[in-house]
């Protein structure tokens, strides 16, 4: 049987799709899908920071135990895994920012 409608599989399946992009973008996020997101990104930052800080006591406690000389490469790298922990987590911080951005624009042009 033909179809009643004269236009083509491929007009019918690209309406189909707009239809349901324009469907999921409008559906907002709930407040506790919002505030679940905030909380799981603050928590990512917090263990990046202490993932870094652990790293650099670990490497400083181990050259320190391998030379004998307890406190100074121990505060060294404490220091250096401190930075790193910032570094990573203002990285992270940023691409979130970015992300969001993207999200707004996205929302702006629909």
């Amino acid at each position: 049987m033909s179809d009643p409608d004269d236009r083509s599989e491929h007009e019918r399946l690209r309406a189909l799709e707009e239809r349901l992009a324009r469907a999921r973008g409008t559906e907002p996020k709930s407040q506790a899908e919002e505030h679940y997101s905030q909380a799981s990104l603050a928590w990512r930052m917090v263990i990046e920071l202490v993932a870094g800080l652990m790293i650099g006591f670990g490497i400083g406690y181990g050259i320190d135990r391998l030379f004998g000389t307890l406190p100074i490469f121990l505060v060294i790298f404490v220091f250096l895994g401190l930075a790193a922990g910032i570094k990573t987590m203002l990285r992270s911080a940023q691409e979130m920012q970015r992300k969001r951005e993207a999200e707004a624009s996205q929302r702006t042009e629909d």
